[in-house]
């Protein structure tokens, strides 16, 4: 089963849909401890990262406990943010520190080329630096839908780069701990296929 953590922060409606069309079974727990019986979450989420904050030491040290036990974790936008230590969106407020670096804000350092709108809203491609459970059987430009104004640095785990002004990691992954900056629930047959990969591999 597969817990999808709702924080106040992410439209669940797009992501339930999603995660029925490739037959996932899935809850919203109400509280940390229903993690314990979990073998996947998911953490979506769209917004300002102030909003994590919501997701507390209890919340923090369930999912931490799931993933040590072996669940898999799969952040979304904003959820995939918080898998890193931090954002400058919200100075002070920490993130689960799976991975390492803070997110920045699109129009600030590093300094992009050329003018480009931010929020970053809509289709761009991604380029895959290696090999990836979650981005298997995608082929190099796939195009997926994003809406975001920071983004996570790349990293040795990114799985997925995109270039907007900036280069950032459009995905990453750590054994079973993944996340992505765009949306998969409304990136079409791309998107549906990285969430059956994820499913698919653990």
């Amino acid at each position: 089963m597969i817990a999808l953590v709702d924080y106040g922060a992410g439209n669940l409606t797009s992501v339930r849909k999603a995660l029925s069309a490739i037959g996932a079974d899935y809850c919203t727990p109400t509280a940390p401890a229903a993690l314990e019986s979990m073998s996947a979450i998911v953490v979506p989420g769209v917004g300002h990262f102030e909003a994590t904050r919501v997701l507390d030491q209890h919340w923090r040290a369930a999912i931490r406990s799931a993933v040590e036990r072996g669940a898999a974790l799969f952040g979304i936008c904003l959820g995939m943010q918080w898998l890193f230590e931090g954002s400058d969106e919200a100075p002070g407020l920490a993130g689960l520190g799976v991975f390492r670096g803070s997110c920045v804000h699109l129009a600030g350092p590093p300094h992009g080329t050329g003018p480009f709108k931010v929020p970053h809203v809509g289709w761009n491609s991604l380029r895959f630096p290696g090999l990836s459970m979650s981005m298997s059987g995608l082929a190099q430009d796939t195009q997926v839908y994003f809406t975001h104004s920071y983004v996570a640095p790349v990293v040795p785990e990114s799985a997925a780069v995109t270039t907007y002004g900036v280069e950032f990691s459009a995905a990453v992954e750590q054994g079973r701990v993944a996340g992505v900056q765009f949306h998969p629930e409304k990136s079409g047959d791309a998107g549906l296929r990285i969430l059956k990969n994820w499913l698919d591999a653990v």
